[in-house]
C-alpha cells in the first residue's frame, strides 16, 4: 500500500487512518525510524508482555518466522 502525505512546515507527517487501523498505531506508539538510501522506513515498536510469549517455549517447535509473524502488525 502507498499512499502520498505531505511534510509540513515542522517537518511531520501525518500516518493516514486506514494504515493506523490496518496496523493498529494509537496515540503514543513508539515508531522505530530507518533511512535506506533514499527511503524512510517506520516501524511500530510493540511492548511484549508475558502473556504474548505463552506457548512459545513448549513441547512444539516453532520458527523464528511463526514468532514473528504471531508477533508482528501486519496480516
Amino acid at each position: 500500500m502507498s499512499l502520498k502525505v505531505i511534510l509540513d512546515n515542522r517537518g511531520r507527517i501525518t500516518i493516514p487512518s486506514e494504515i493506523r487501523k490496518k496496523l493498529r498505531l494509537k496515540k503514543g506508539t513508539t515508531l522505530l525510524i530507518e533511512v535506506r538510501e533514499k527511503m524512510i522506513i517506520l516501524k511500530p515498536l510493540r511492548k511484549i508482555s508475558a502473556k504474548d510469549l505463552l506457548g512459545i517455549a513448549g513441547e512444539e517447535e516453532v520458527s523464528i518466522e511463526e514468532i514473528e509473524k504471531s508477533l508482528s502488525y501486519t496480516d
